[in-house]
């Protein structure tokens, strides 16, 4: 029986590779994105600023169920807040935020048979 002898090498890449703490923080980041509810309510703030009363107006939900999303996309500084007498409005926390959510969408459907 012969024996087969690999020439193939491993690139050195171990430093380079994320550590289990870095890789835990984006793997948060990318399952906050993964609840429809959640993208709806990024999507929608990818597209204006929007207070909780119209947030849920926009994604047919109840005020309550906004808010319990925002508190989640919030804790994971993927949405910000900010205070205008009694009514607080929700954004995107950030550019980053914005240009992973684009790049998610166009790679989801740049099929276009995806969408039927």
């Amino acid at each position: 029986m012969a024996t087969t002898t690999s020439t193939h090498r491993c690139p050195d890449i171990d430093n380079d590779v994320l550590s289990v703490e870095q890789a835990q923080i984006l793997a948060e980041t990318f399952r906050v994105l993964g609840d429809p509810t959640r993208v709806r309510i990024v999507h929608a703030l990818s597209l204006s600023e929007l207070c909780t009363s119209d947030l849920a107006s926009v994604v047919s939900m109840s005020e309550s169920a906004v808010s319990h999303q925002l508190r989640t996309l919030r804790q994971l500084h993927v949405v910000k807040s900010r205070r205008a007498g009694k009514l607080v409005f929700y954004s995107l926390n950030d550019d980053h935020v914005r240009s992973l959510f684009q790049q998610g969408l166009e790679h989801a459907f740049e099929d276009k048979d995806k969408l039927r």
